[in-house]
């Protein structure tokens, strides 16, 4: 059939009415928006709030230059580092996808002629020619010729889709996709060759619509809600104790007899009050949480790289750590996402899982019925042409070394696949005769077959008809696609007596580092459900396979079963749902939902654009690295391997980060509840000043920006994902952790005000100034934190387990240690010190180092106590 297609001016007034065929990108933030987002974390507000503070307190000659700039500093990296990650990983993407795009083209009829144009030039109207292999570039209805299409970006069906022009008076739904007279923008041609012409095109095709729906905003993740609520607490501990230390200094001051003489006394005095007041409130304040949060994204992001995982979205890796539930795409995740010759079995019911372990008469009629019968080729070891089944049955030759076998020099005649017959043939000529192999369905070869060969290549009678069907039934129970084998003296294909040869299993076989990867992420906690749209059997079978199905209390339902149930009776049924099947890309987008209304961490995996508006939605979409743009673009993590264990790596990641989260805190509220409860105790006991508010500010910047980096490095262990996820609504701080904060922080304020206060721990340092008192106060102080962070940084007892993983850490603490021996012995007048003897800094190390048993003592009281 001759077309003509469209001329130029049709083209041009197509364009005019119906648009263009490119789809409407929506650019990411820019890099001084994603900065200027960031001022928006409740965390980085502190600091704002912090660094107004310190600036009035530097110009009314409080406060020394570098206290604000330290803060400033603080809060540009923190904001910086996290900004500049995200927009370079987005940036990786966008490359990626452009050079992409730049090499998709059409065959399209213009004028009478064949041309080849950019896909975005394609106009409603249009002809389009398509072939074997190229990707449909717009919806359209097929006018000549037959095609197959593989379909899975839409429906994640393995199956390939017959499409054929539509004969007079038929007609056909465009939302179902399994009509045979649509095709649809993003599917590949697999076989076949046929004319379409374009009804759609641009954002109004089906995968348009798809890709504007993934272009959401997504919720706040897990750890931005804890850190919120956390922001909120500390504002309020440093807001009481500020106020408690003004109360407590004027308290003190008027009980005692010392009232100020004159009004500039009072003056001088409440200055000085509120001075250390604020600067409890910017100790309150750990403004090295948003740079430790940035240092571990970015951190973590880089080791991910290199284990094939793009984290495109860079608070994605944090919520992975929190996942409650995950569900997961079938086709190229759980499985291969490709067909594969399993098994196969002989007239007798043996079966044969490799060609070597046969007959050599056997092994010639293989490679001649299933290899030489055959749409698709072997060449330097890879597969090419054919539709799925072809090229599995080639791929399976490849692998057992005969596909140098197979001659085609001695064939007469090859019958392609036929729909109605259900088969393919081939005639093969021989010396002295041609022989005939027929392929395909089970059911339209075995019931012609009267022999068939046993193993040791003899013909035998075929008796035992029930034996193999039997044998067929298991396997289609196991998720089996069946196809049959025989050949018949002759070059008939339609003639009885067929010798049967066997029958193959070919499956989408589960990944098998799927099984080990599925099991590690159930240990941890996480509910695994497969979403597919394979038929309700195929799924449970491969389920089953996978480690996610074992039929006890688990739940099985069909997209058909979802849509008679309420939102209410689909929550009941959640926590038992392992399987979803014959699945719609509506029913994934409602999963996510009433997993999220019922305050669940939900992740999504998929690779197909029917998956992207669940990605966009999800906590943490998961997209494959073979899969459409656009749900890469929908993703927050794009897995480049495939390989459902990368999933259990960014869960790992996450869950490593959060921890390396918690250890901080663990160690920087500590700081600051000994830094509160020092100074709010100290003027009753007698002493104004027990910690000066540069010390104050010089311990905070350096604890806090120090250890950021020290536990910003901290490896990733396997015992993390024997752990439970931690619920969304959970407090960053637990119970455990606040413990350990209180009981750590009430020792270091009792030691440090006993050398002030306490005579048997005072006269330790002899007889010594009030400075020389303060100077040993001020380095207990910092070396009790320092040592508090080997606490920190294990839940073990043992707090120096596993020390030599992280270097960096050890670095940071001895750095720590020369920090604060450098600030004591010459700090002078400006930090208002002495510099200390031996002696006295073998005291100080004691009384700072008994914090380590203190609290292997905690640890061991609360693993008892199952605390």
């Amino acid at each position: 059939m001759k077309f003509n297609g469209l001329s130029s001016q049709e083209v041009i007034e197509s364009r005019k009415k119906f648009g263009n065929n490119q789809l409407t990108q929506i650019p990411p933030d820019p890099l001084w928006k994603k900065i200027m987002h960031g001022f928006k974390d409740p965390m980085i507000m502190i600091l704002m709030v912090a660094l107004i503070i310190q600036l009035v307190l530097f110009f009314i000659g409080q406060a020394e230059w570098f206290e604000p700039i330290g803060i400033f500093v603080a809060i540009i990296i923190a904001n910086g580092v996290a900004s500049v990650s995200e927009s370079k990983q987005e940036g990786k993407a966008i490359a990626l996808k452009a050079e992409e795009e730049a090499m998709e083209s059409a065959k399209v009829i213009r004028s009478g002629d064949l041309t080849e144009v950019h896909v975005s030039q394609v106009v409603v109207g249009d002809i389009v020619f398509l072939q074997a292999g190229d990707k449909v570039p717009a919806d359209g209805e097929v006018i000549s010729g037959n095609i197959k299409v593989d379909q899975a970006t839409l429906n994640g069906e393995t199956e390939e889709a017959s499409k054929v022009p539509m004969i007079q008076g038929e007609t056909y739904d465009i939302k179902d996709l399994l009509n045979k007279h649509y095709v649809y923008r993003g599917t590949v041609v697999c076989s076949g060759e046929a004319y379409i012409k374009i009804k759609v095109v641009g954002d109004k095709t089906l995968f348009g619509e798809l890709a504007l729906e993934v272009q959401e905003d997504a919720r706040e993740t897990p750890l931005q809600v804890k850190l919120a609520k956390l922001a909120q607490q500390i504002s309020k501990f440093g807001y009481i104790g500020a106020i408690c230390i003004i109360a407590g200094i004027l308290l003190k001051t008027v009980f005692s007899g010392n009232t100020p003489a004159d009004v500039y006394g009072w003056i001088r005095l409440l200055i000085d009050s509120i001075t250390v007041a604020v600067t409890i409130i910017v100790c309150a304040v750990p403004e090295g949480l948003p740079m430790l949060t940035s240092i571990l994204l970015s951190f973590q992001s880089l080791r991910m790289a290199k284990d094939n995982v793009l984290v495109r979205k860079i608070n994605g890796l944090e919520t992975a750590g929190s996942l409650s539930i995950l569900f997961s795409d079938k086709t190229g995740t759980i499985t291969e996402g490709k067909l594969s010759v399993v098994e196969m079995a002989i007239g007798n019911g043996k079966t044969f899982s490799k060609i070597s372990d046969m007959n050599k008469i056997f092994q010639d009629d293989i490679v001649a019925g299933i290899g030489i019968n055959n749409s698709s080729e072997a060449s330097m070891g890879r597969v090419i042409g054919g539709n799925s089944t072809d090229r599995a049955l080639m791929s399976f030759l490849i692998n057992n070394g005969k596909a140098d076998h197979i001659n085609h020099e001695n064939v007469l005649q090859f019958n392609s696949f036929d729909s109605q017959k259900k088969y393919s043939s081939v005639v093969l000529k021989y010396a002295d005769k041609n022989i005939t192999y027929i392929k395909g369905a089970p059911e339209k070869i075995i019931e012609r077959c009267k022999y068939y060969i046993d193993e040791y290549g003899a013909v035998q009678p075929l008796s035992e008809i029930t034996l193999l069907k039997n044998y067929m039934d298991r396997q289609a129970k196991r998720s089996m696609r069946l196809l049959a084998v025989a050949k018949v003296n002759g070059s008939d294909d339609t003639a009885p007596n067929l010798t049967f040869i066997c029958v193959i299993s070919i499956r989408d076989d589960v990944r098998k580092e799927a099984i080990t990867s599925i099991q590690e992420v159930k240990n941890a906690g996480v509910q695994v459900v497969m979403v597919t749209g394979d038929r309700k059997e195929t799924a449970i079978a491969i389920a089953k396979e996978a480690g996610l199905y074992t039929g006890k209390d688990d739940v099985v339902l069909t997209s058909a079963e979802m849509a008679e149930m309420s939102d209410e009776e689909l929550k009941m049924l959640l926590p038992n749902l392992r399987v979803v099947a014959r699945a719609l890309p509506s029913d994934k987008s409602r999963l996510v939902r009433i997993a999220q209304e019922l305050n669940l961490v939900v992740g999504m995996t998929g690779d197909g654009v029917n998956d992207s508006p669940a990605l966009k939605k999800a906590d943490v979409g998961f997209a494959m690295g073979s899969g459409t743009e656009v749900a890469k673009e929908a993703g927050d993590i794009t897995v480049l391997d495939d390989n459902f264990s990368s999933l259990e790596k960014a869960i790992l990641y996450g869950r490593t980060m959060f921890k390396s989260i918690r250890k901080f805190l663990i160690f920087q509220l500590t700081v600051n509840v000994a830094a509160v409860l020092t100074c709010f105790i100290g003027p009753l006991l007698g002493e104004n000043v027990v910690l000066t508010v540069i010390q104050l500010l010089l311990i905070n910047l350096a604890m806090d920006t120090l250890a950021a980096i020290a536990y910003g490095t901290e490896p990733s262990l396997k015992e993390y994902m024997r752990e439970k996820p931690i619920p969304r609504s959970a407090n960053i701080i637990s119970k455990k952790m606040f413990t350990q904060i209180l009981i750590n922080a009430f020792y270091i304020t009792f030691i440090c005000l006993s050398i002030l206060f306490y005579p048997p721990v005072k006269e330790l340092f002899g007889d010594v100034d009030i400075t020389y008192l303060k100077s040993a106060l001020f380095a207990t102080f910092m070396m009790a934190i320092t040592f508090n962070g080997f606490n920190a940084r294990t839940e073990h007892i043992n707090p120096f387990e596993g020390l030599g993983r992280n270097f960096t850490f050890l670095v940071v603490m001895c750095s720590i240690f020369a920090v604060q021996f450098i600030f004591v012995t010459f700090g002078g007048e400006v930090l208002s010190v002495e510099s200390l003897s031996a002696h006295s800094w073998m005291i100080c190390l004691i009384l700072a180092f008994l914090i380590i048993p203190i609290d292997m003592i905690r640890k061991t009281v609360t693993k008892l106590c199952n605390f």
